[in-house]
């Protein structure tokens, strides 16, 4: 049987790795990243994305070396174009992806195929197990997972121009230009009515959401569900508990905000042995039942206020992946591409945390692009 087989990189160089050496310093965010992550586990997970597993036709690139410069995208924020440019620009960047100094980077047409090979051979499943694997190495490397999960969700905005696609399909009778994006409600805004009267009235978005659990005390993403904009938070809930029941974390705690306050989310706590601190609705103590005193309870229970209190943190972690890591907007269309974009930010928050934890070094800002 034939072996599986890669292009080779980084070899027959003249400067070898004295350039690196002496230019990238030992504190850089991707030396401390390149340590502490066994790059090896993802070439036997990836490697069956390639035709006949990489065993015919001509070499590729081993397939860590293109997960590498798709989290480089996510990391600095950039374009498949942009990754490009930088890697070649960039001495760390090259030593990252194993390059030689005067090696040319993969171009962004690759790192396209890349994903296509994702969506056509693999789908959702194939990147859920790469974040499992971070959790599981992030454990193994000395990440302290606490008992506490916090679940949110957040929505990004679809890649289209919405009064001209609604044009588009009037008039041309064509599909919409995104098929997986739904209207969905991002909150309420303060208006008056035609009385003059303050009212609070929904904002709408049209995209996606991005469902998440997180632990709380290690501060990773553990488990991710991407739906349409149109639905409900509270609903998602059992798939992510699910999900994140077969990592075996040391759960006793879910929190939540007012969305997740549904009955059936309680009771499958309890069920499963679990605390609630899925935030109560102000109706659960002031309507009118004889039942409402386990509402009472549990809003004086412990493991109630101390969950209450974490929620903080997945709102913060969702501020950083929109500002810093392009999480506002769609990259691309369609619902597996958006899931692309959801993991793969996940993935760069989730190393981002485990280097700051392990090593103590700091993630610094965002790449340079030669003009």
């Amino acid at each position: 049987m034939r072996r599986t087989r890669f292009k080779e990189l980084g070899t027959g160089s003249f400067f070898g790795d004295l350039v690196y050496e002496r230019v990238i310093p030992e504190g850089h965010f991707l030396r401390a990243l390149e340590r502490v992550v066994d790059w090896r586990v993802f070439t036997e997970r990836l490697v069956a994305l390639y035709r006949g597993r990489a065993r015919i036709g001509r070499p590729p690139y081993n397939p860590v070396v293109m997960l590498k410069m798709l989290l480089l995208t996510y990391l600095y924020d950039l374009s498949e174009r942009q990754t490009e440019v930088y890697v070649n620009d960039s001495l760390s960047g090259k030593w990252f992806l194993g390059l030689a100094v005067d090696e040319a980077a993969p171009d962004h047409s690759t790192l396209t195929a890349f994903k296509g090979r994702i969506i056509e051979r693999a789908g959702e499943g194939c990147l859920r197990e790469l974040l499992e694997e971070i959790i599981r190495q992030a454990a193994g490397a000395g990440v302290e997972f606490g008992t506490i999960q916090v679940v949110d969700s957040t929505h990004t905005v679809a890649d289209v121009n919405v009064k001209k696609d609604e044009r588009r399909q009037e008039k041309e009778g064509k599909p919409p230009r995104d098929g997986g994006a739904r209207w969905g409600v991002k909150g309420k805004k303060k208006a008056q009515d035609k009385e003059g009267n303050e009212v609070e009235v929904p904002v709408y978005f049209y995209g996606y959401k991005a469902h998440t659990s997180m632990n709380a005390n290690a501060e990773m993403i553990t488990s991710v569900v991407v739906t349409g904009g149109n639905q409900t938070d509270g609903k998602q809930f059992p798939e992510l508990l699910e999900r994140d029941k077969r990592q075996g974390l040391p759960t006793e705690t879910y929190a939540g905000d007012r969305a997740y306050d549904d009955t059936d989310n309680h009771f499958l706590l309890e069920f499963e042995g679990l605390h609630s601190s899925l935030r109560l609705n102000e109706y659960r103590t002031e309507k009118k039942d004889k039942n409402k005193g386990v509402w009472f309870d549990l809003l004086a229970s412990r493991e109630y206020q101390v969950g209450q209190r974490e929620r903080y943190k997945m709102e913060r972690k969702y501020g950083e992946a929109k500002v810093y890591h392009g999480l506002r907007r769609c990259r691309y269309v369609g619902w597996m591409r958006y899931a692309i974009q959801v993991y793969l930010t996940a993935l760069a928050l989730n190393l981002k945390r485990m280097v700051k934890v392990v090593t103590g070094t700091n993630f610094k800002g965002r790449a340079r692009l030669s003009a």
